[in-house]
């Protein structure tokens, strides 16, 4: 676990590269249709602001309930995998093992005799 938060990068990983929420991401006017200029600036303005104000306040009031859930979830899949996937997995790897050895011998009885002889009969036609 990292003993530090890094408080700049806080997607290191970009898992939320695909989240595009600047005024730029989201209102565009294209050539031919722009609003007036104050206009644009105070929307950039209200929308940076009510985004920035809208989210920090959801975050404040759920993020580290939401946080702890995930924790539990990751916690719980971690614990089925440790305790019960992975040894059932070993476990179905054990008995395939066995089941392939038995299919192999079984093979060798009873086909590997008549692929011999099948063999030997055709063996025989030379040029």
């Amino acid at each position: 676990m990292a003993d530090k938060v890094d408080l700049t990068n806080r997607d290191p990983n970009n898992l939320n590269d695909h989240i595009k929420v600047q005024f730029e991401d989201v209102l565009a006017e294209p050539e031919g249709a722009h609003s007036i200029d104050c206009v644009w600036k105070l929307s950039h303005t209200c929308f940076s602001c009510w985004l920035g104000l809208c989210y920090k306040i959801s975050t404040l009031l759920c993020g580290i309930f939401i946080a702890a859930e995930w924790g539990c979830e990751f916690a719980s899949v971690a614990f089925y995998h440790v305790w019960f996937i992975t040894p059932m997995l070993k476990l179905c790897e054990i008995n395939c093992a066995v089941f392939s050895k038995m299919t192999r011998t079984c093979l060798s009885c009873c086909i590997e005799p008549c692929c011999e002889a099948c063999g030997q009969f055709f063996h025989n036609f030379k040029k």
